[in-house]
């Protein structure tokens, strides 16, 4: 639960300081509504009308409803969050005796019958329910409920009904705070909150943008206290994007879905990325993802197998009628952040690419379910960019575009800021992907990809494998790859390189920027129906070098009958490989291309088992 602070605040107009658990932006005062203090008038409908006029800055620091000195008549009325009734020295609320004014209620699910009376209750003098950071204070005001006549009449047995109390704050059921469910995370946090403390509702109509914002925004103010996590419980929670914040876990329950708005204005313009120099889809800008977050550390997206649902159907069929001049928002962006966890979760349908980590680093992206239709446009499953010390594990993953992508930027915008990819770990991933690969090295790669080491990945009904994409125009480098046991399934390319994937940000790419390809090394690699053994393309003057195959078995697809290796512009050794590879790829008896024997910093990184209640 979260702790309790105590801040210093005060009444804005007579400067009164009080101390509270939260401080409050707006103030109004009881008679602005028209309450008479005569102790005759009765103000029920008053205080049940600014309470509900003030709880519209809920979500924008809050209200205050200041009760100034007089005898204030009235019956039950409700509150509302994030709100403080501030009661003034000389100011006395009274209970009505009139029991018309005391709404029943049903009785208590603890209980179940009235206290007093088999019957239901009469609602509190003051009452609320399923409400988050409320305040009852003052300096030394006065609640006197006029009891006299209630007890009278209790103990002439006159209620069939349990008598109201003065103050009762009730929930509805039980919060996941208590739930205690226990996952995996890089670190555990102190404090917990539920995004229907903020007022959200899981309907799946009702928009829920300014509700998650306004929940980080609120336990951000943990960061520094031991972290905080933000649960989301099971519903339908619409929403545009939103930021999180450091020392902070969003943890998706199961059962849970946040669905990506289709209102476009959900969704903030952000500039385009240094190393891109323009959109990825357009010219223009970008809009921002739908969980976004910049210069971070220490952030956890998880669950229990939870969902986000990019809804990207109509941006897929938007961006094929040619209608964006901006760049499709990503499901998960995180930029210029370290110590990163994205795990056990569902993710559908993003508009664009699915994860995107971009100039970060120590990265973990675990126990994944990526799934969008084969046909989808870009729709990436994993896009580290720029990025250093990044593991991905157990992840499966459909898609219409590459399951891994490893990027560092395009053509000149990413040689001239120069962040490499480098010290990826890969493994136990499984793709499907009939029009691109399992996991590709580039097209933007002109940063450079360094050190990427895959193994025990598997790849169905899919186009490539581990496909190298490059270009004159992109400089940078693609060296010390290393693959290997490797299952492939109806594979069009089991092997496929290309130095000719002349897509380019704009005219002005330097065609002096010949990228380097050396060291790619694959090993123990069992292949079956395969159309083409390998498609390995280098570029004229400047040959991929380094290449090395060996213990491979492939299983041709005998209703193609094609030529199973096509190579140029290649350099490289091989062993142990069926069907014979092509001459540029010399046999070399006895040689086991290598995969390193140290491991990587990411590798190291053990997780914490925490409690998403506390």
């Amino acid at each position: 639960m979260l702790s309790l602070r105590v801040a210093e605040c005060s009444l804005h107009s007579k400067k009164l300081a009080y101390k509270a658990i939260n401080c409050r932006k707006h103030t109004a005062v009881l008679t602005d509504f028209g309450a008479v203090g005569d102790g005759k008038t009765l103000n029920t409908k008053v205080f049940n009308a600014a309470i509900r006029n003030l709880s519209r800055y809920a979500l924008d620091g809050g209200a205050q409803l200041i009760v100034p000195p007089g005898r204030w008549l009235t019956g039950s009325f409700n509150l509302t969050s994030h709100f403080t009734l501030f009661i003034e020295k000389g100011a006395v609320i009274l209970g009505s005796q009139d029991e018309s004014q005391w709404p029943p209620l049903p009785v208590l699910p603890s209980y179940g019958r009235g206290r007093d009376a088999p019957g239901g209750r009469l609602s509190a003098l003051i009452f609320g329910t399923n409400l988050t950071d409320v305040v009852i204070t003052g300096n030394n005001g006065t609640i006197d409920g006029q009891g006299a006549t209630w007890w009278k009449k209790y103990r002439a047995k006159e209620y069939n009904v349990t008598r109201p109390y003065l103050i009762e704050l009730i929930v509805a059921e039980c919060s996941l705070h208590s739930k205690k469910l226990a996952y995996k995370a890089i670190n555990c946090r102190k404090h917990t909150a539920v995004l229907t403390d903020f007022g959200a509702v899981g309907d799946g109509k009702t928009l829920n943008t300014k509700v998650f914002n306004a929940a980080i925004r609120n336990l951000s103010r943990y960061a520094l206290d031991g972290g905080a996590q933000l649960i989301v419980p099971p519903g339908r929670w619409l929403t545009g994007s939103f930021n999180l914040t450091s020392h902070f876990t969003l943890f998706i329950e199961k059962g849970a879905v946040i669905l990506g708005s289709q209102d476009e204005s959900q969704w903030p313009p952000l500039p385009v990325l240094p190393s891109y120099g323009r959109g990825r889809d357009a010219p223009g800008g970008r809009l921002s993802a739908l969980i976004f977050g910049t210069n971070l550390t220490d952030v956890v997206i998880t669950g229990n197998n939870g969902t986000i649902d990019g809804q990207g159907a109509t941006w897929w069929k938007k961006y094929r009628a040619k209608e964006y001049n901006v760049t499709r928002p990503y499901l998960i962006e995180l930029m210029y952040s370290n110590q990163i966890q994205i795990s056990d979760l569902t993710l559908l349908d993003s508009p664009s690419w699915f994860v995107h980590p971009i100039y970060s680093s120590n990265i973990i992206v675990k126990g994944l379910t990526i799934i969008a239709s084969i046909y989808s446009a870009n729709t990436d499953g994993v896009d580290p960019d720029s990025c250093s010390n990044v593991r991905i594990e157990d992840c499966y993953i459909v898609s219409g575009d590459d399951c891994i992508s490893v990027k560092s930027g395009w053509d000149q915008y990413g040689y001239k800021l120069g962040i490499p990819s480098q010290h990826l770990i890969i493994r136990r991933v499984t793709c499907i992907s009939p029009f691109s690969a399992l996991i590709a090295l580039g097209s933007e790669m002109s940063g450079g990809i360094q050190d990427v080491r895959a193994e025990d990945i598997t790849a169905i009904d899919t186009e490539s494998a581990v496909r190298v994409k490059t270009a004159v125009g992109r400089g940078g480098y693609v060296k010390d790859i290393y693959v290997r046991r490797m299952t492939l399934k109806n594979m069009k390319y089991a092997f496929w390189m290309a130095g000719n994937y002349n897509q380019h940000p704009d005219p002005n790419f330097d065609l002096k920027a010949i990228p380097e390809i050396n060291g790619i090394n694959y090993r123990d690699v069992v292949a079956t129906n395969v159309t083409f053994a390998g498609r390995l393309d280098g570029i004229a003057g400047d040959p991929f070098t380094g290449i090395c195959i060996s213990n491979v078995t492939m299983t041709m697809n005998p209703k193609e009958n094609k030529l199973p290796w096509n190579c140029t512009d290649i350099a490289g050794v091989t062993s142990k490989v069926t069907p014979k590879p092509c001459a540029s790829l010399h046999e070399k008896q006895g040689v086991n291309c290598a995969f390193p024997t140290d491991k990587l910093p990411i590798e190291d990184v053990q997780l914490k088992t925490c409690s998403s209640g506390q």
